[in-house]
């Protein structure tokens, strides 16, 4: 019980964190990444958002307002905290992906932060016939165990936790098993031809290096921001639009 209290007590830290940044917010919304709309833009395309590592659907709310602004279907990815086995959330994204199609009608962008990101990679590269293009935001698709130690450990107690028999957490499969061989195998592969991905990354980034977020099948795009702090970040937003644009614009493909 000792040690699950303390597993409770650093998501309490990080959620902490996650209050702290979203002062963040106010200096989003008076600029005009944020401010000017096009409610037309998006044309109705799906957009399904994934939360980081520890972070819930709720971290990404503000982008997911920016998004229905400018005529977006953005949902959510429903992988709780995004602490559990790669293959699990693997796995329920896609389903959500498979949703989300069908209630669009068309192909959908994937767009993730940090650990969400390489997850929304495996699943474009499973279902390439449902993506319409990648953003991964903060993302180390190079190598995900190559993040600040501290993370590191933090996930490697979450396997311990696993195996004492908590649900829901990453086990030990994940760093060095079948699952972990799998999916870096996956992870190295390059994107389907014709997919277009971007990769966002900060040098200033201290939980995922920034080399090892420059995913070479993706335009690589550099903004100065906090790792937790991208999706809070004007200049993101003024990155991804015309990206996303383009995609909205450019989409006639219907799901089969």
């Amino acid at each position: 019980m000792g040690r699950i209290r303390g597993l409770m007590r650093r998501a309490d830290t990080q959620e902490r964190l996650l209050v702290a940044v979203a002062c963040m917010a106010p200096r989003l919304l008076r600029d005009s990444a944020w401010r000017t709309q096009r409610t037309r833009q998006g044309d109705g395309l799906g957009v399904l958002l994934v939360p980081g590592f520890g972070c819930g659907d709720s971290t990404l709310t503000l982008t997911r307002s920016w998004l229905r602004a400018r005529g977006y279907r953005p949902a959510c990815a429903r992988t709780g905290l995004n602490m559990g086995c790669t293959t699990t959330l693997a796995d329920r994204i896609e389903r959500r992906l498979q949703g989300h199609a069908e209630a669009t009608g068309r192909r959908v962008v994937l767009l993730g932060q940090s650990r969400g990101g390489w997850l929304a990679r495996l699943v474009a590269l499973r279902r390439p016939d449902l993506v319409r293009g990648l953003v991964m935001v903060g993302s180390p698709v190079l190598d995900p165990l190559g993040v600040s130690p501290k993370a590191v450990r933090f996930a490697r107690f979450l396997t311990r936790l696993s195996t004492w028999g908590v649900p829901g957490l990453l086990d030990g499969d994940c760093f060095t098993g079948g699952c972990y061989d799998t999916h870096s195998a996956a992870l190295a592969e390059p994107l389907p031809h014709g997919m277009p991905a971007l990769a966002v990354y900060s040098r200033l980034d201290r939980v995922a290096p920034w080399r090892l977020c420059q995913d070479p099948s993706a335009e690589c795009v550099e903004i100065r921001s906090s790792h937790t702090g991208m999706a809070l970040h004007p200049d993101f937003y003024r990155t991804l639009e015309p990206r996303l644009a383009t995609w909205a614009a450019t989409e006639t493909a219907p799901v089969a």
